[in-house]
C-alpha cells in the first residue's frame, strides 16, 4: 500500500502535473533523464506516471543518502522500488546495478548531474547516460524538465511547500551513430533546457 499513497500524497503536496510534449506515456522501456534541484525531484517525477508504468519504472538514487535506517530507505526500497548506487569511487563500476535493472526490463529514472543543483536550468551531465545509451540502444531516452521543485522543497528544508510543480516529458532523443561522448551529453542536456519555461531560457 506504500506506492499508492506516495504517489496520492506527492501529488497533493505539490502536484506533481505531467506534460507529455511529442511523447507519451507508454508500455516502453525508457531511461527518463532531467534535471535535478530537490530530494523531492524522485518522487515527482515517478508520482507523475500512469500507475501501470510505476510498477516497472525505478528511480536511481545514491546509496549514502536513501540507504539508511529509517523512514528514508523505507521509502525507497518499499515505496520505490529504487536501483542503488555507490558514488565511493572504490566500490567498482557505479553503473553495474542499472545494467542490472536494465537487463531485467526496468525503466529507469536518472539525474545525469549526478548531484543536486539550484539553478533552474541544468549543469553539464556526467557521462553515466551516454554509457547507458551506448549498451542499451533499444532504451528509448526520455528528456524531462522538472519546475518548481527547488521552491517547493527548499535546501535544509525538511517539510515541502505546497506549490505546484509541473514534470514535462519531451520527445525521444535520438541515436545518432559514431556520436563522441561530450556531443551526446551536450545534446541530451539542450534538450532537457528545451522544455523549460521561456521565461527561465531568456533570463
Amino acid at each position: 500500500m506504500i506506492s499508492p499513497l506516495l504517489s496520492l500524497t506527492t501529488r497533493f503536496l505539490i502536484g506533481a502535473l505531467p506534460r507529455w510534449q511529442a511523447s507519451q506515456p507508454e508500455h516502453r522501456q525508457r531511461i527518463y533523464f532531467a534535471n535535478h534541484t530537490s530530494h523531492l525531484d524522485t518522487l515527482a517525477i515517478w508520482s507523475s506516471l500512469p500507475a501501470e508504468l510505476r510498477k516497472t519504472t525505478r528511480p536511481v538514487a545514491a546509496r549514502d543518502y536513501w540507504d539508511k535506517a529509517g523512514v528514508r530507505r523505507h521509502i525507497a526500497t518499499q515505496g520505490l522500488n529504487v536501483v542503488f548506487i555507490s558514488r565511493d569511487k572504490q566500490s567498482g563500476d557505479p553503473l553495474s546495478p542499472l545494467y542490472e535493472a536494465l537487463e531485467n526490463g526496468d525503466s529507469l529514472i536518472i539525474f545525469p548531474e549526478g548531484t543536486r543543483h539550484f539553478s533552474p536550468l541544468p549543469a553539464p551531465f556526467k557521462s553515466g547516460l551516454y554509457y547507458l545509451a551506448q549498451k542499451f540502444k533499444t532504451v528509448e531516452l526520455i528528456p524531462v524538465y522538472l519546475d518548481n521543485t527547488r521552491r517547493c522543497l527548499p535546501k535544509g528544508s525538511l517539510i515541502p511547500v505546497p506549490l505546484a510543480c509541473t514534470v514535462t516529458y519531451g520527445a525521444p532523443l535520438e541515436a545518432i551513430e559514431h556520436e563522441e561522448k561530450a556531443a551526446f551529453l551536450q545534446r541530451a542536456r539542450e534538450a532537457v533546457i528545451a522544455l523549460a519555461p521561456t521565461e527561465i531560457t531568456t533570463d
